[in-house]
């Protein structure tokens, strides 16, 4: 059962939010974005969210769960012939139907924060949700949904949807960082609930993304590898360890009923995760993605997939080569809470990201020769050991340019330099 507690405290907090800035609690870039800037802010989602329009046999019609103020609905909506979107806050509806005034096929909904009741089984081709299941504090209401987004969609639809996949570390779950859901609670959701699971991406991550197709109640369960490469790079080789460590399997005739339950990777007969199923080329060739073992041996390895718990194919060779060493490096550095600040601060906090991070506690930073303290280390991928290290700039630091210096250990990396605003 739904507690109207925990869906009223939703819509209280999400109304509170878009009176005081929408925009910013919708994109968290920065604060007070203009709604230029704030729609162009949707560019990334919207390209990740197309690539799953291939797998659509119709565009009829699409639903976006959490639509807030339309800054998704908007550009998805030149894909369908009608969008709508659902979102607990009453306040984000209002704001949705002012900005999209001038999109005729897109309907803003305010829905009761757990379910989609408004709308009949079967009516929608496409649906997905983004930013929106994290901060959703009960487990039970993120599940209704997605049972809800099952209920909603033709048999063949599509579900794409981000998730929460970060450990479930949180002393409290409340509006703004919500509960936490494993690959594992996914895996079995998809598999009880007749979705063909075909994409598990960024586990273990904030950002964990997830494609499922409707498949009809009781659906059964049940060829050539063409080719094999590094899933990053497209080079003909892949590293024993590491974010590289991940290989794509170009499979001709996989089974349409394929998906990552019933398919099976080994290589060097240990099984390997299967991250992705793509949708089939013209060609018939399907792009299947998958993890190596940690540590797998280097060299030339067999690589055989199985269906069904039997070979399909086989077995095809990989080239393994030994990882490189770990090198932190700094990706990033702007304001703690204006992100999209770079190099600049408005708020006396500052964000570094550094990548490649085997001990955090190494970490050390100095403005204008000024020792930072009291840093804060979060692990936000812990595949490729990705750490933003947040920390407020000393007492005696004004405006104008200062002089960053990061050390990691005994490594030092070249100064930047910061603008205080």
């Amino acid at each position: 059962m739904d507690d109207p507690k925990v869906l009223e405290r939703m819509r209280a907090d999400w109304n509170e939010r878009a009176g005081e800035d929408a925009n910013y609690y919708v994109a968290f870039g920065r604060r007070e974005q203009d709604d230029e800037e704030f729609f162009a802010t949707a560019n990334d989602v919207v390209r990740g969210l197309e690539l799953d329009l291939r797998r659509l046999s119709g565009r009829d019609a699409a639903l976006e769960i959490g639509c807030g103020p339309g800054r998704l609905m908007r550009p998805m909506s030149r894909h369908f012939r009608e969008i709508h979107g659902v979102d607990v806050s009453d306040q984000m509806i209002r704001l949705a139907r002012e900005r999209l005034q001038d999109t005729p096929n897109a309907f803003p909904h305010h829905g009761s924060g757990s379910d989609l009741g408004m709308f009949p089984d079967g009516k929608f081709d496409f649906v997905y949700s983004y930013a929106v299941f994290q901060h959703i504090p009960s487990k039970e209401v993120v599940f209704q949904y997605l049972r809800e987004a099952r209920r909603v969609l033709k048999n063949g639809g599509i579900l794409r949807c981000q998730l929460n996949g970060l450990p479930p570390e949180a002393k409290q779950y409340d509006t703004w960082s919500g509960v936490r859901i494993t690959a594992g609670e996914v895996a079995d959701f998809a598999r009880d609930h007749d979705f063909q699971l075909l994409a598990l991406e960024q586990i273990h991550t904030q950002y964990m993304w997830i494609t499922c197709r409707k498949r009809p109640q009781g659906w059964s369960k049940g060829p050539a590898v063409r080719n094999i490469s590094n899933a990053l790079t497209g080079e003909a080789v892949a590293p024993a360890r590491g974010a590289m460590a991940a290989l794509s399997l170009w499979v001709a005739s996989l089974p349409d009923a394929c998906d990552l339950h019933s398919l099976a990777v080994l290589a060097d007969g240990v099984r390997c995760r299967v991250i992705y199923i793509g949708a089939p080329e013209a060609d018939g060739v399907t792009q299947v993605n998958v993890a190596l073992p940690e540590d797998i041996r280097t060299g030339l390895v067999p690589v055989e997939v199985h269906w069904r718990g039997m070979p399909l194919c086989p077995p095809a060779w990989a080239r393994i080569v030994p990882a490189g060493p770990l090198v932190p490096r700094v990706t990033a550095v702007s304001d703690g809470v204006n992100l999209l600040l770079d190099h600049r601060t408005n708020t006396g906090t500052i964000k570094v990201t550094m990548l490649d991070v085997v001990h955090p506690e190494d970490f050390q930073a100095r403005v204008d020769g000024l020792e930072v303290r009291d840093t804060d280390a979060f692990c936000a991928d812990p595949l490729t050991k990705r750490y933003e290290f947040n920390f407020h700039l000393p007492p005696d630091i004004g405006r104008g340019a200062h002089r960053l210096e990061v050390t990691h250990g005994k490594r030092s990396f070249a100064p930047v330099t910061v603008e205080v605003m």
